[in-house]
């Protein structure tokens, strides 16, 4: 089993540049406070470290 990254919105993309509101939307975080699992890759993580002021994540899974 793969490991899961739990990742939730907790701050507005109102502001920010495009990019980052793109990879947002790309994540599947449209709303405050929504929630997304996704697979922990080095893609995921990536878009991670570009929104981090944004968002909070944690690992689940094995």
């Amino acid at each position: 089993m793969a490991k899961m990254l739990k990742i939730k919105k907790i701050k507005s993309e109102i502001g920010r540049p495009e990019k980052q509101r793109k990879i947002l939307k790309g994540m599947g975080l449209n709303k405050l406070n929504s929630t997304v699992t996704l697979v922990d890759t080095p893609q995921v993580r990536g878009m991670i470290n570009k929104v981090i002021h944004l968002v909070s994540f944690e690992e689940s899974g094995e």
